[in-house]
C-alpha cells in the first residue's frame, strides 16, 4: 500500500494547500505524539527545529499544539540544521525529533522530517502507522487535561550542536590561516555554520546569512552554486562551501573556483578513509551517482552499492551492509562514523581536516573523470504520466539510441510535482537528444 502523506523524505508541499497547513500540522503532531508516546510510557518528549521559512511561524505552533494535545512535552530549538535536530534528539533521549523544512525547495513550500529516538529517519512501516493515526478521529488521541504536554524553548541549541560537531575532531584542530567562503542559502545553517568556522580560527566570508522568510534558496545555496563560485573568485579563498535550506546538503568550490559535486566529495572521502583504515565495508551511492564514480571505486577496490534516490534509502542500505559512508550527487552525504543523516557543515569540516597540512582543495578532488550526464526536471500536473504509453515509448526509443552505451533514469520526484530525467553517456550528441524525446512525451 502506497503512503498518503509521506514522500521519499518526510512530508512536503505548498503552504496552505492540502497537507501543509495549520490543521494538518496539528493532526501530524497529534498522530506522531500518540505513536511515540506509546513506545515510552515513562517519558514523553519531542524536539522541534525549523529552517527560516516565513510559514514556520504558523506551522510550528500547530505542530506543537498537536504534540502537547497527545501528552508530549515539547522543546523548540528555533532555526537549526537538520542533523543538529537529529543529534540533539539523540542526546536529549527524546521520543522523537521533528524538523520543519522543505530542504532545497523555494520558500512557498514547507514540510516535516521526522526522526526516531536514535536520530534516524523513520521507516516506511512507522510512517504508515502514523498515517493511520492522522486519519483517525481526533478526539480518540487527545489526552486528559492533567496529562497535557508542556512546551519550552531551548535558547542554546546552536551552541549544543556546534559542541557535538567539534567533539568529532581533535582538540587541536585549527583553521587559523584558512580563508573560507560560505553560502548558507538564507536557511537553517545561517547562524551555526559561520559561527563554527570562525570558532576554529578561519577567516570567513559569508553570504546567504540574512533570512527574511522569503529568500531561502533564492538564487543561492547548493542548488545555485554560481553564487559561491563568484565569491571564491572575488575573495581568493581556500575553499567555498554552499549549503541548502536545511543544511543537510553541501556543494563545494575549490580555490580555482571549480564546482565540486557530491560524487567527487564522496570519492575523495572514500579514498582518504580507506588509506586511514576508517572506511567500513564500502560506499553507498544512488541510481543518480555518476558512472565515473562507480568505475573509480572498481579501480580502487572499494565496494560500491546503489540505493534508490533519497538519503533515507542510502542510510538504510548503509545500515544493512554495515557501511559507514554514503551519499548523493546532490550533496547529501552521510558520514556514518559521526552522524545518522546528511550534514553539510560536518562534511565541510571533514574536507577542511583533510586540507590541514597545506593541501589545496583542487588536489583533493581530482579523483575521476565524470561520465557526461544531463539532468532535466519537468513540472507536471500528474506525476503518474510517467506510466503513460507515450512516455514508456519515448523512454524505450531513447534506450535504443544509446545502444547499451549509457544509462537513462526517469523517475517521479518524491518532494515536488516534477518528473526527473537523467541521461548518462560518453556520446555527448545523444544527451540532449534523448532528454528532448522523453521531455516531449511528458508535456504534449
Amino acid at each position: 500500500m502506497s503512503k498518503k502523506y509521506f514522500g521519499t523524505d518526510g512530508i512536503r508541499g505548498t503552504v496552505n494547500d492540502q497537507k501543509i497547513n495549520g490543521e494538518m500540522f496539528f493532526k501530524f503532531g497529534l498522530a506522531a505524539g500518540t505513536y511515540f508516546k506509546n513506545l515510552k510510557k515513562n517519558k514523553q518528549t519531542a524536539v522541534i527545529a525549523k529552517d527560516t521559512r516565513l510559514s514556520g511561524y504558523t506551522l510550528e505552533p500547530a505542530l506543537v499544539s498537536g504534540l502537547a494535545s497527545a501528552g508530549m512535552h515539547v522543546f523548540t530549538l528555533g532555526p537549526l540544521p537538520t542533523n543538529g535536530l537529529a543529534m540533539l534528539t539523540k542526546k536529549m533521549r527524546a521520543n522523537l525529533g521533528i524538523m520543519i523544512t522543505a530542504s532545497h525547495n523555494p520558500f512557498h513550500d514547507n514540510g516535516l522530517k521526522l526522526f526516531g529516538p536514535n536520530g534516524l529517519k523513520l521507516s516506511d512501516k512507522i510512517e504508515k502507522k502514523i498515517e493511520r493515526l492522522i486519519d483517525s478521529k481526533i478526539v480518540k488521541n487527545l489526552t486528559f487535561p492533567k496529562n497535557l504536554g508542556r512546551v519550552k524553548r531551548l535558547e542554546n541549541a546552536t551552541e549544543e550542536y556546534i559542541n557535538i560537531i567539534r567533539k568529532n575532531f581533535p582538540k587541536d584542530f585549527s583553521l587559523t590561516g584558512i580563508k573560507i567562503a560560505i553560502d548558507c542559502a538564507n536557511g537553517a545553517g545561517y547562524k551555526s555554520a559561520p559561527k563554527l568556522l570562525k570558532s576554529l580560527g578561519a577567516k570567513v566570508y559569508s553570504v546567504g546569512v540574512s533570512p527574511n522568510g522569503l529568500n531561502i534558496n533564492d538564487k543561492c545555496g547548493s542548488t545555485f552554486p554560481n553564487k559561491i563560485k563568484r565569491l571564491v573568485s572575488r575573495k581568493r579563498v581556500d575553499l567555498g562551501i554552499s549549503l541548502d535550506g536545511d543544511a543537510d546538503r553541501i556543494i563545494v568550490c575549490d580555490e580555482k573556483a571549480q564546482i565540486i559535486d557530491g560524487d567527487q566529495i564522496i570519492a575523495m572521502l572514500a579514498n582518504r578513509w580507506k588509506r586511514k583504515k576508517i572506511l567500513k565495508g564500502g560506499v553507498v551511492g544512488t541510481l543518480m551517482s555518476n558512472f565515473g564514480l562507480e568505475n573509480f571505486f572498481k579501480e580502487n577496490n572499494i565496494k560500491f552499492l546503489r540505493a534508490n534516490v533519497g538519503d533515507r534509502f542510502v542510510k538504510e542500505k548503509m545500515q544493512n551492509n554495515r557501511f559507514n559512508l554514503g551519499g548523493e550527487q546532490s550533496g547529501h552525504i552521510i558520514l556514518g562514523k559521526f552522524a545518522t543523516t546528511g550534514d553539510g557543515l560536518l562534511v565541510a569540516l571533514e574536507i577542511l581536516f583533510s586540507m590541514r597540512k597545506g593541501k589545496k582543495a583542487s588536489d583533493l578532488f581530482d579523483n575521476f573523470i565524470p561520465t557526461p550526464q544531463a539532468l532535466e526536471n519537468i513540472t507536471v500536473r500528474d506525476k503518474n504520466i510517467i506510466n503513460a504509453p507515450r512516455c514508456k515509448k519515448a523512454i524505450n526509443k531513447s534506450i535504443k539510441l544509446l545502444k547499451n552505451n549509457g544509462r537513462i533514469l526517469v523517475r517521479k520526484s518524491g518532494t515536488e510535482p516534477k518528473i526527473r530525467i537523467m541521461v548518462e553517456t560518453n556520446k555527448k550528441e545523444l544527451l540532449l537528444k534523448c532528454i528532448n524525446i522523453i521531455k516531449r512525451s511528458l508535456i504534449n
